[in-house]
Protein backbone atom coordinates (compact mmCIF):
# COMPACT_ATOMS: atom_id res chain seq x y z
CA UNK A 1 0.00 0.00 0.00
CA UNK A 2 1.50 3.20 -1.06
CA UNK A 3 1.86 6.49 1.34
CA UNK A 4 -1.41 7.93 -0.31
CA UNK A 5 -2.96 4.91 -0.55
CA UNK A 6 -2.57 4.97 3.76
CA UNK A 7 -3.75 8.40 4.03
CA UNK A 8 -6.74 7.87 2.09
CA UNK A 9 -7.57 5.16 4.02
CA UNK A 10 -7.57 6.86 7.74
CA UNK A 11 -8.93 9.44 6.34
CA UNK A 12 -11.75 7.25 5.21
CA UNK A 13 -12.43 4.96 8.46
CA UNK A 14 -12.01 8.07 10.76
CA UNK A 15 -14.75 9.56 8.80
CA UNK A 16 -16.92 6.38 9.44
CA UNK A 17 -15.94 5.96 13.24
CA UNK A 18 -17.29 9.93 13.35
CA UNK A 19 -20.29 9.02 12.32
CA UNK A 20 -20.47 6.29 14.59
CA UNK A 21 -19.06 8.07 17.50
CA UNK A 22 -22.10 10.90 16.97
CA UNK A 23 -24.68 8.34 17.24
CA UNK A 24 -25.47 8.86 13.53
CA UNK A 25 -24.48 5.77 12.26
CA UNK A 26 -26.07 2.81 14.08
CA UNK A 27 -26.84 0.42 11.44
CA UNK A 28 -23.98 -2.58 10.58
CA UNK A 29 -25.14 -3.08 7.20
CA UNK A 30 -24.48 0.73 6.21
CA UNK A 31 -21.43 1.16 8.16
CA UNK A 32 -19.89 -1.75 6.24
CA UNK A 33 -21.17 0.01 3.08
CA UNK A 34 -19.41 3.16 3.98
CA UNK A 35 -16.00 1.73 4.76
CA UNK A 36 -16.58 -0.35 1.41
CA UNK A 37 -17.11 2.72 -0.76
CA UNK A 38 -14.23 5.50 -0.79
CA UNK A 39 -15.85 9.01 -0.79
CA UNK A 40 -12.95 10.44 -2.50
CA UNK A 41 -13.80 8.98 -5.70
CA UNK A 42 -17.13 11.26 -6.56
CA UNK A 43 -14.79 14.14 -6.01
CA UNK A 44 -12.42 14.03 -7.94
CA UNK A 45 -11.30 17.45 -7.44
CA UNK A 46 -11.48 18.21 -3.87
CA UNK A 47 -8.88 17.88 -1.61
CA UNK A 48 -8.71 14.65 0.30
CA UNK A 49 -9.20 16.17 3.52
CA UNK A 50 -12.37 17.63 2.42
CA UNK A 51 -13.68 14.83 0.66
CA UNK A 52 -13.15 13.14 4.69
CA UNK A 53 -14.69 15.81 6.67
CA UNK A 54 -18.50 15.54 7.95
CA UNK A 55 -19.99 18.44 5.42
CA UNK A 56 -21.95 18.64 2.05
CA UNK A 57 -19.95 19.73 -0.42
CA UNK A 58 -20.87 22.06 -2.94
CA UNK A 59 -20.13 20.86 -6.37
CA UNK A 60 -22.43 22.95 -9.19
CA UNK A 61 -23.08 26.84 -8.57
CA UNK A 62 -25.87 28.85 -10.50
CA UNK A 63 -25.09 32.66 -10.43
CA UNK A 64 -23.28 32.01 -7.27
CA UNK A 65 -25.20 29.88 -5.34
CA UNK A 66 -24.76 25.85 -5.04
CA UNK A 67 -27.47 23.89 -6.89
CA UNK A 68 -25.85 20.70 -6.41
CA UNK A 69 -23.69 18.93 -3.65
CA UNK A 70 -22.51 15.92 -1.87
CA UNK A 71 -24.09 15.13 0.73
CA UNK A 72 -22.98 15.46 4.26
CA UNK A 73 -22.16 11.84 5.68
CA UNK A 74 -23.85 11.90 8.46
CA UNK A 75 -26.94 13.15 7.00
CA UNK A 76 -26.67 9.89 4.24
CA UNK A 77 -26.34 7.98 7.45
CA UNK A 78 -29.52 9.00 8.60
CA UNK A 79 -31.55 8.89 5.63
CA UNK A 80 -30.17 5.46 4.79
CA UNK A 81 -30.93 4.10 8.23
CA UNK A 82 -34.63 5.80 7.55
CA UNK A 83 -34.83 4.22 4.27
CA UNK A 84 -34.21 0.76 5.96
CA UNK A 85 -32.97 -0.94 2.62
CA UNK A 86 -32.93 -4.75 2.10
CA UNK A 87 -30.94 -6.89 -0.57
CA UNK A 88 -33.22 -6.91 -3.58
CA UNK A 89 -34.85 -3.87 -3.22
CA UNK A 90 -35.91 -1.62 -6.26
CA UNK A 91 -34.80 2.18 -5.25
CA UNK A 92 -35.54 5.27 -7.17
CA UNK A 93 -32.88 8.09 -5.87
CA UNK A 94 -34.50 11.68 -7.05
CA UNK A 95 -31.08 14.10 -7.17
CA UNK A 96 -28.35 11.83 -8.54
CA UNK A 97 -25.64 14.52 -7.02
CA UNK A 98 -22.14 13.04 -7.39
CA UNK A 99 -23.36 8.83 -7.51
CA UNK A 100 -21.54 8.33 -3.99
CA UNK A 101 -25.63 7.57 -2.05
CA UNK A 102 -26.30 5.67 -5.04
CA UNK A 103 -23.01 3.70 -4.77
CA UNK A 104 -24.18 3.19 -1.05
CA UNK A 105 -27.35 1.79 -1.77
CA UNK A 106 -26.49 -0.21 -4.31
CA UNK A 107 -24.09 -2.01 -2.19
CA UNK A 108 -26.87 -2.60 0.35
CA UNK A 109 -29.55 -3.88 -2.42
CA UNK A 110 -26.58 -6.49 -3.67
CA UNK A 111 -26.63 -7.85 -7.07
CA UNK A 112 -30.46 -8.77 -7.02
CA UNK A 113 -31.85 -5.21 -6.37
CA UNK A 114 -31.94 -2.51 -8.72
CA UNK A 115 -30.95 1.79 -7.86
CA UNK A 116 -31.99 4.19 -10.24
CA UNK A 117 -31.04 7.62 -9.78
CA UNK A 118 -32.14 10.79 -11.74
CA UNK A 119 -31.16 14.43 -11.97
CA UNK A 120 -32.44 17.48 -13.92
CA UNK A 121 -29.38 18.31 -14.85
CA UNK A 122 -27.51 16.46 -17.80
CA UNK A 123 -24.04 17.06 -16.94
CA UNK A 124 -24.18 16.24 -13.67
CA UNK A 125 -25.86 13.11 -14.09
CA UNK A 126 -23.17 12.56 -17.03
CA UNK A 127 -20.67 12.70 -13.97
CA UNK A 128 -23.02 10.84 -12.11
CA UNK A 129 -22.80 8.42 -14.36
CA UNK A 130 -18.25 8.12 -14.70
CA UNK A 131 -17.64 8.21 -11.06
CA UNK A 132 -20.20 5.14 -10.46
CA UNK A 133 -18.33 3.01 -12.86
CA UNK A 134 -14.84 4.54 -11.76
CA UNK A 135 -16.03 3.19 -8.40
CA UNK A 136 -17.32 -0.27 -9.69
CA UNK A 137 -20.82 0.24 -9.53
CA UNK A 138 -21.82 0.75 -13.86
CA UNK A 139 -25.15 -0.91 -13.01
CA UNK A 140 -26.83 2.32 -11.38
CA UNK A 141 -28.92 3.31 -13.70
CA UNK A 142 -28.44 7.22 -14.00
CA UNK A 143 -31.06 9.36 -16.15
CA UNK A 144 -31.21 12.97 -16.98
CA UNK A 145 -34.86 13.80 -15.63
CA UNK A 146 -37.12 15.95 -13.36
CA UNK A 147 -37.43 14.22 -10.26
CA UNK A 148 -40.25 15.83 -9.80
CA UNK A 149 -42.19 13.07 -12.28
CA UNK A 150 -40.11 10.43 -10.85
CA UNK A 151 -38.92 7.43 -13.42
CA UNK A 152 -41.75 5.24 -14.54
CA UNK A 153 -40.00 2.74 -16.90
CA UNK A 154 -37.95 1.13 -13.62
CA UNK A 155 -41.37 1.45 -11.54
CA UNK A 156 -42.67 0.01 -9.28
CA UNK A 157 -40.38 0.81 -6.73
CA UNK A 158 -40.02 -0.84 -3.07
CA UNK A 159 -38.28 2.13 -2.09
CA UNK A 160 -37.93 6.00 -3.31
CA UNK A 161 -35.12 8.59 -1.68
CA UNK A 162 -35.01 11.68 -2.28
CA UNK A 163 -31.70 13.57 -1.83
CA UNK A 164 -32.79 17.08 -2.61
CA UNK A 165 -35.18 19.52 -0.63
CA UNK A 166 -39.02 18.56 -1.52
CA UNK A 167 -42.34 20.74 -0.50
CA UNK A 168 -44.69 17.98 -1.43
CA UNK A 169 -45.58 14.58 -2.34
CA UNK A 170 -46.80 14.58 -6.10
CA UNK A 171 -49.30 11.75 -7.12
CA UNK A 172 -46.67 10.02 -9.85
CA UNK A 173 -44.26 9.18 -6.77
CA UNK A 174 -46.99 7.07 -5.02
CA UNK A 175 -48.24 5.65 -7.92
CA UNK A 176 -44.44 4.18 -8.56
CA UNK A 177 -44.07 3.03 -4.51
CA UNK A 178 -45.19 -0.30 -4.77
CA UNK A 179 -47.74 -1.46 -1.86
CA UNK A 180 -46.08 -1.49 1.80
CA UNK A 181 -43.21 0.80 0.16
CA UNK A 182 -41.58 3.69 1.79
CA UNK A 183 -40.40 7.03 0.78
CA UNK A 184 -37.63 8.89 2.72
CA UNK A 185 -37.61 12.56 1.91
CA UNK A 186 -36.60 16.10 2.79
CA UNK A 187 -39.68 17.82 3.30
CA UNK A 188 -40.49 21.79 3.81
CA UNK A 189 -42.80 23.01 6.38
CA UNK A 190 -43.16 26.34 4.90
CA UNK A 191 -38.99 26.66 5.04
CA UNK A 192 -37.93 24.30 7.55
CA UNK A 193 -37.04 20.94 6.05
CA UNK A 194 -37.67 17.56 8.03
CA UNK A 195 -36.36 14.39 7.07
CA UNK A 196 -39.24 11.98 6.89
CA UNK A 197 -39.22 8.42 6.43
CA UNK A 198 -43.39 7.53 5.16
CA UNK A 199 -44.99 3.92 4.42
CA UNK A 200 -47.68 3.27 2.37
CA UNK A 201 -50.82 2.24 3.29
CA UNK A 202 -53.92 2.03 1.00
CA UNK A 203 -55.02 5.48 1.57
CA UNK A 204 -52.87 7.72 3.13
CA UNK A 205 -48.79 8.02 3.95
CA UNK A 206 -47.65 7.24 7.71
CA UNK A 207 -44.77 8.68 9.34
CA UNK A 208 -42.08 6.26 10.82
CA UNK A 209 -39.34 8.63 11.56
CA UNK A 210 -38.61 11.93 11.36
CA UNK A 211 -35.11 14.50 11.39
CA UNK A 212 -34.50 17.66 11.31
CA UNK A 213 -32.12 18.55 8.16
CA UNK A 214 -31.55 20.68 5.51
CA UNK A 215 -31.27 20.25 1.75
CA UNK A 216 -30.78 22.87 -1.21
CA UNK A 217 -34.70 22.74 -2.90
CA UNK A 218 -35.34 21.05 -5.67
CA UNK A 219 -35.81 22.64 -8.84
CA UNK A 220 -37.59 22.52 -11.86
CA UNK A 221 -41.02 23.83 -13.29
CA UNK A 222 -42.94 22.23 -10.35
CA UNK A 223 -40.43 23.45 -7.38
CA UNK A 224 -41.43 24.91 -4.51
CA UNK A 225 -43.34 28.15 -4.90
CA UNK A 226 -41.36 30.18 -2.54
CA UNK A 227 -39.41 33.60 -2.84
CA UNK A 228 -35.69 34.30 -2.68
CA UNK A 229 -34.51 38.47 -2.16
CA UNK A 230 -30.98 39.64 -2.40
CA UNK A 231 -30.52 42.28 -0.23
CA UNK A 232 -28.67 45.01 -0.93
CA UNK A 233 -26.07 45.85 -3.80
CA UNK A 234 -23.42 43.47 -2.13
CA UNK A 235 -24.29 39.90 -2.95
CA UNK A 236 -24.85 37.12 0.08
CA UNK A 237 -27.44 39.43 1.85
CA UNK A 238 -30.65 37.16 1.39
CA UNK A 239 -34.49 36.88 2.35
CA UNK A 240 -36.22 33.62 2.14
CA UNK A 241 -39.54 33.00 2.05
CA UNK A 242 -42.48 30.91 1.09
CA UNK A 243 -44.97 32.50 -1.37
CA UNK A 244 -48.97 31.98 -0.39
CA UNK A 245 -52.00 33.64 -0.01
CA UNK A 246 -50.63 35.56 3.13
CA UNK A 247 -47.24 36.55 1.44
CA UNK A 248 -47.36 40.26 1.78
CA UNK A 249 -47.67 41.88 -1.99
CA UNK A 250 -46.86 45.31 -1.66
CA UNK A 251 -42.87 45.19 -0.22
CA UNK A 252 -39.90 44.59 -1.99
CA UNK A 253 -36.46 43.80 -1.36
CA UNK A 254 -35.41 47.59 -2.11
CA UNK A 255 -37.69 48.79 0.89
CA UNK A 256 -36.09 45.39 2.75
CA UNK A 257 -32.87 46.86 2.33
CA UNK A 258 -34.01 50.00 3.73
CA UNK A 259 -35.49 48.81 6.63
CA UNK A 260 -32.28 46.44 7.93
CA UNK A 261 -30.05 49.71 7.64
CA UNK A 262 -32.48 52.08 9.31
CA UNK A 263 -33.51 52.42 12.64
CA UNK A 264 -33.48 48.79 14.96
CA UNK A 265 -35.24 47.90 17.93
CA UNK A 266 -34.43 44.89 20.27
CA UNK A 267 -35.86 43.71 23.04
CA UNK A 268 -35.33 40.38 25.33
CA UNK A 269 -37.51 37.23 25.00
CA UNK A 270 -36.50 36.36 29.00
CA UNK A 271 -36.21 32.80 27.15
CA UNK A 272 -32.22 30.83 26.53
CA UNK A 273 -31.58 27.94 24.17
CA UNK A 274 -28.96 26.47 22.89
CA UNK A 275 -28.40 26.09 18.80
CA UNK A 276 -29.46 22.69 18.49
CA UNK A 277 -32.80 23.70 19.70
CA UNK A 278 -33.91 26.30 17.72
CA UNK A 279 -32.44 24.39 14.87
CA UNK A 280 -34.32 21.48 15.59
CA UNK A 281 -37.14 23.22 17.74
CA UNK A 282 -38.11 26.38 17.61
CA UNK A 283 -37.60 27.10 13.56
CA UNK A 284 -40.13 24.53 12.83
CA UNK A 285 -42.13 25.96 15.48
CA UNK A 286 -42.23 29.02 14.41
CA UNK A 287 -42.83 28.01 11.12
CA UNK A 288 -46.02 25.91 11.29
CA UNK A 289 -47.83 28.56 13.47
CA UNK A 290 -46.76 31.64 11.32
CA UNK A 291 -47.96 31.99 7.72
CA UNK A 292 -45.29 35.44 8.02
CA UNK A 293 -42.43 33.17 8.60
CA UNK A 294 -38.91 33.90 7.24
CA UNK A 295 -35.43 33.12 6.86
CA UNK A 296 -32.78 36.24 6.90
CA UNK A 297 -28.84 35.07 6.41
CA UNK A 298 -25.43 36.31 5.04
CA UNK A 299 -22.71 35.02 3.52
CA UNK A 300 -19.09 35.75 2.18
CA UNK A 301 -18.64 39.58 2.45
CA UNK A 302 -21.61 40.29 4.53
CA UNK A 303 -21.16 37.69 6.76
CA UNK A 304 -19.27 40.52 8.92
CA UNK A 305 -22.02 43.22 8.44
CA UNK A 306 -24.16 43.79 11.40
CA UNK A 307 -27.41 43.60 9.05
CA UNK A 308 -28.21 40.19 9.91
CA UNK A 309 -28.61 39.17 14.17
CA UNK A 310 -26.65 36.31 15.11
CA UNK A 311 -28.84 33.52 15.78
CA UNK A 312 -26.81 30.69 14.18
CA UNK A 313 -23.91 30.17 12.17
CA UNK A 314 -21.71 28.40 10.21
CA UNK A 315 -17.63 28.62 9.57
CA UNK A 316 -14.92 27.01 7.69
CA UNK A 317 -11.89 27.55 5.57
CA UNK A 318 -14.11 26.91 2.29
CA UNK A 319 -17.82 29.13 3.71
CA UNK A 320 -19.22 31.38 6.46
CA UNK A 321 -22.72 32.16 6.61
CA UNK A 322 -25.20 33.21 9.74
CA UNK A 323 -28.65 33.31 9.51
CA UNK A 324 -31.67 34.23 11.52
CA UNK A 325 -35.79 33.63 11.16
CA UNK A 326 -38.41 35.48 11.65
CA UNK A 327 -41.39 37.29 10.81
CA UNK A 328 -42.38 39.41 7.33
CA UNK A 329 -45.16 41.96 7.25
CA UNK A 330 -45.88 44.83 5.03
CA UNK A 331 -44.39 47.47 7.15
CA UNK A 332 -41.81 45.66 8.42
CA UNK A 333 -39.35 42.66 9.70
CA UNK A 334 -38.74 41.17 12.69
CA UNK A 335 -36.20 38.34 13.93
CA UNK A 336 -34.59 36.52 16.23
CA UNK A 337 -31.13 36.92 17.74
CA UNK A 338 -28.43 36.30 20.40
CA UNK A 339 -28.76 38.49 23.57
CA UNK A 340 -24.59 38.36 24.34
CA UNK A 341 -22.64 39.60 27.13
CA UNK A 342 -20.01 40.94 25.11
CA UNK A 343 -19.54 41.31 21.24
CA UNK A 344 -17.61 37.78 21.27
CA UNK A 345 -19.43 34.48 20.06
CA UNK A 346 -19.72 32.03 22.76
CA UNK A 347 -16.98 29.18 22.83
CA UNK A 348 -19.03 26.26 23.28
CA UNK A 349 -21.48 25.28 20.71
CA UNK A 350 -24.23 24.11 22.67
CA UNK A 351 -24.19 26.95 25.29
CA UNK A 352 -27.63 28.40 25.93
CA UNK A 353 -28.10 32.25 25.20
CA UNK A 354 -31.10 34.76 25.57
CA UNK A 355 -33.01 35.17 22.53
CA UNK A 356 -33.93 38.76 21.21
CA UNK A 357 -35.94 40.49 18.91
CA UNK A 358 -34.40 42.72 16.58
CA UNK A 359 -36.93 45.05 14.95
CA UNK A 360 -36.89 46.73 11.61
CA UNK A 361 -39.55 48.95 10.00
CA UNK A 362 -42.47 50.37 11.58
CA UNK A 363 -44.33 48.17 12.70
CA UNK A 364 -43.75 47.08 16.36
CA UNK A 365 -46.81 44.34 16.26
CA UNK A 366 -44.91 41.70 14.63
CA UNK A 367 -41.95 42.00 17.38
CA UNK A 368 -44.73 41.48 20.44
CA UNK A 369 -45.88 38.55 18.01
CA UNK A 370 -42.77 36.86 17.28
CA UNK A 371 -41.85 37.20 21.09
CA UNK A 372 -45.21 35.61 21.91
CA UNK A 373 -44.40 32.33 19.79
CA UNK A 374 -41.13 31.81 21.60
CA UNK A 375 -42.41 32.01 24.97
CA UNK A 376 -45.57 29.98 23.92
CA UNK A 377 -43.13 26.73 22.79
CA UNK A 378 -40.41 27.44 25.92
CA UNK A 379 -44.52 26.93 28.02
CA UNK A 380 -45.07 24.00 26.04
CA UNK A 381 -42.21 22.39 26.37
CA UNK A 382 -39.91 22.72 23.97
CA UNK A 383 -41.51 20.05 21.64
CA UNK A 384 -38.53 18.23 19.66
CA UNK A 385 -39.61 17.54 15.67
CA UNK A 386 -38.06 14.06 16.06
CA UNK A 387 -41.15 13.42 18.09
CA UNK A 388 -43.55 14.23 15.36
CA UNK A 389 -46.47 12.34 13.92
CA UNK A 390 -47.17 13.47 10.30
CA UNK A 391 -49.57 11.87 7.85
CA UNK A 392 -50.53 12.71 4.40
CA UNK A 393 -53.67 12.21 2.54
CA UNK A 394 -54.10 13.51 -0.77
CA UNK A 395 -55.58 16.53 -1.27
CA UNK A 396 -58.81 15.82 -2.23
CA UNK A 397 -59.72 13.78 0.61
CA UNK A 398 -61.87 14.40 3.50
CA UNK A 399 -59.97 14.61 6.76
CA UNK A 400 -60.52 15.18 10.29
CA UNK A 401 -58.57 16.32 13.18
CA UNK A 402 -58.26 16.05 16.57
CA UNK A 403 -57.29 18.82 19.29
CA UNK A 404 -53.62 18.75 19.09
CA UNK A 405 -53.89 18.99 15.42
CA UNK A 406 -53.51 21.19 12.11
CA UNK A 407 -53.02 20.63 8.46
CA UNK A 408 -50.43 21.81 6.13
CA UNK A 409 -52.52 21.99 2.84
CA UNK A 410 -50.42 21.83 -0.55
CA UNK A 411 -51.08 21.29 -3.87
CA UNK A 412 -51.23 16.97 -3.94
CA UNK A 413 -51.19 16.40 -0.11
CA UNK A 414 -52.59 17.84 2.84
CA UNK A 415 -50.35 16.93 5.61
CA UNK A 416 -52.26 16.16 9.30
CA UNK A 417 -49.36 17.28 11.54
CA UNK A 418 -48.87 16.35 15.46
CA UNK A 419 -46.14 16.08 18.25
CA UNK A 420 -46.72 12.77 20.03
CA UNK A 421 -44.22 13.34 22.65
CA UNK A 422 -44.46 16.94 23.69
Amino acid sequence: MSADDTTIAILHQTLIDQLIQSQNLTSPRIEAAFRAIPRHIFLPNIPLETAYSDQAIPTKYENGRAISSSTQPSMMAIMLEQLDLQEGHRVLEIGAGTGYNAAIMAWLVGSSGQVTTVDLDADTAETARTNLTNAGFPQVKVVQADGMLGYAPNAPYDRIILTVGGWDIPECWLEQLAPNGRIVLPLSFNGPQLSIAFDKHPTHLESVSVRPCGFMRIRGPMAEPSRQWALGPTPGLTLDFTSGPDTPANISAETIYQWLTGPTRQHSTDIRATPSQIWRNLILWLALHEPAFCYLSAAGEMFDSNLVPLLLHYESREQRWKMTVGLLGEDGLAVLGRTLPSRKRQSKKETPFLLAVHSFGPNTELAQRLTNHVRAWHLSGRPDARALRVLAYPATATIYTMPGQWVLRKKWQQFVIEWVNG
